[in-house]
């Protein structure tokens, strides 16, 4: 498992797509601020943090509207041997209008909307529908 990130949003779209409860994965730090975003937002419904035989990792309860998944599809931006840097004023023009985008910014992982307000730019790793 090379690429964390990547991992857990293939797996949240995936479980989705199998009408899954939830997701068990394994502890990282941004793997669980995009996790927290994605609550904020309302695409998961709770994540909770767990240690089993010494190992930390995470489950993440999904919603559902009227059966209908939260999350529809998931483009990530950034991968390791394509890392997609944006400035403050050209994030809008790489995330779109539709969906959330989710940025890594030198302030922790954020939102596009909320990297443009503060007004920071950073690596855009997904973009969500």
């Amino acid at each position: 498992m090379n690429y964390l990130i990547g991992d857990f949003l293939i797996r949240i779209k995936n479980a989705y797509m199998g009408g899954k409860k939830e997701v068990i994965f394994p502890y990282s730090k941004a793997v669980l601020s995009i996790a927290k975003i994605l609550k904020e937002e309302g695409y998961i419904k709770e994540v909770k943090e767990k240690e089993e035989d010494g190992k930390k990792g995470f489950i993440i309860n999904l919603v559902y509207k009227e059966k209908k998944p939260a999350i529809e599809d998931i483009k990530i931006i950034s991968k390791p041997s394509v890392h997609v840097y944006v400035g403050k004023n050209k994030i809008k023009k790489i995330v779109g209008a539709h969906g959330l985008g989710i940025v890594s910014t030198s302030n922790g992982m954020m939102t596009a909307k909320n990297a443009i307000k503060k007004g920071v730019g950073g690596e855009v790793i997904c973009q969500i529908f």
